[in-house]
């Protein structure tokens, strides 16, 4: 675990190592939550050699919680409607929390990057699946009724031979088909209204995996937009207890340009999503056409600081191994990539076999996670 050092002054917040740092978390919203609070490491004391953080809440018990990459605490509550729970922050011995995030670079699958949470599951495809796919740099879903995490299972066994993870044997499946498409939400250039797509990842870095949140980093060659060449990486984080992934999407640019981040439709003519606009969110949800295999999903895409335009898109493309005609659609959420300013938006599924049973269960989430993206949970140092 790294080990934050800050330079203690009179108005720092401090750990006392007898009796802590008292806090309270207050729900300013009218509805339940739960989710993941965060304190920068920053306000509490530098941690003596062979010592960590310790939450406890109110009952005296220690609450699972994790040291960001970038410097936060986090740790789960389960908070009711304006309600306020108090929190002590100690120092202690390092604790050992089942994971409930997790993710890994699949070398012995074609070179995936898959990644999971207790909820949900994603993969994106690697450089070794190009010779033998053709590119396909869009966003995977792994349909998953557990709460278990079953990355390592699933790849293991559809491996071995012994059972495919495209089939269903009682923790789910998955069955989401992407192709040359954006798949369930990833992000590209779109000049004049085409999408210029790239090709799959080149590097991956992780730089946290779990308990409680997974961030991982993939790069990308470079890519050519109205004769300019610019790098690309996206980053993607996970927190438990979570159906959506945050992407942080950046472009290496020097001119403003006009991006899309899409959701696959599965013929031109269907119309099964919405879009709406509220307090500057943007949130797309499009309904997978049913079948009988799955069942209903339903996906879901929230931009916190809004998009300028939603549309569709139609492109007809030949396959680079098959050289099969094929034509792909999307449901567009547009927006403009100023320089030096990366795009951050979340996408994820809600499944009708785990705990979606209908669309309006899952627009009520989406609606919930834009809330709670404008009113983050209120913090205070007693």
């Amino acid at each position: 675990m790294k080990k934050y050092f800050f330079l203690i002054s009179a108005v720092a917040w401090l750990i006392s190592c007898n009796s802590g740092l008292d806090i309270t978390i207050e729900n300013p919203s009218s509805f339940d939550r739960s989710e993941m609070a965060e304190i920068a490491v920053e306000r509490l004391m530098r941690l003596p050699d062979g010592k960590t953080y310790v939450v406890v809440n109110q009952q005296e018990n220690i609450v699972p919680s994790q040291i960001t990459y970038d410097g936060k605490l986090i740790f789960q509550t389960e908070i009711k409607a304006k309600e306020t729970l108090s929190y002590t922050i100690k120092t202690g011995s390092p604790q050992a929390f089942p994971p409930k995030t997790y993710g890994r670079f699949i070398t012995e699958r074609k070179d995936d990057f898959a990644w999971e949470n207790d909820c949900v599951a994603f993969r994106i495809y690697g450089p070794a699946l190009v010779k033998v796919d053709g590119p396909s740099n869009g966003l995977d879903f792994w349909y998953k009724k557990t709460n278990n995490l079953i990355i390592d299972k699933w790849y293991k066994d559809d491996l071995a031979g012994i059972r495919s993870y495209h089939e269903d044997h009682g923790e789910g499946l998955d069955d989401y088909k992407v192709g040359r498409t954006l798949g369930g939400g990833m992000m590209a250039p779109f000049e004049n209204d085409t999408l210029i797509l790239n090709g799959n990842f080149v590097t991956q870095e992780i730089l946290e995996n779990g308990p409680l949140r997974t961030t991982f980093k993939l790069t990308y060659k470079d890519i050519t937009v109205n004769e300019k060449t610019f790098g690309e990486s996206r980053t993607f984080s996970i927190n438990a207890g979570s159906q959506l992934t945050k992407v942080t999407q950046e472009y290496g640019v020097n001119d403003t340009i006009t991006v899309a981040a899409g959701l696959v439709k599965r013929s031109e003519e269907d119309e099964a999503y919405q879009a709406y606009t509220e307090n500057g969110t943007a949130a797309i949800i499009y309904e997978e056409p049913d079948n009988e295999k799955v069942g209903k999903v339903f996906v879901g895409m929230i931009f916190p600081k809004g998009l300028e335009r939603i549309t569709s898109n139609t492109y007809t493309i030949i396959h680079d191994i098959n050289k099969k005609e094929v034509t792909h659609s999307h449901v567009l959420g547009v927006t403009s990539y100023y320089p030096n300013q990366p795009i951050t938006y979340y996408t994820g599924f809600g499944w009708e076999k785990f705990g979606f049973p209908t669309l309006d269960s899952f627009q009520n989430y989406i609606g919930i996670f834009s809330v709670i993206l404008e009113e983050p949970l209120i913090v205070k140092f007693l």
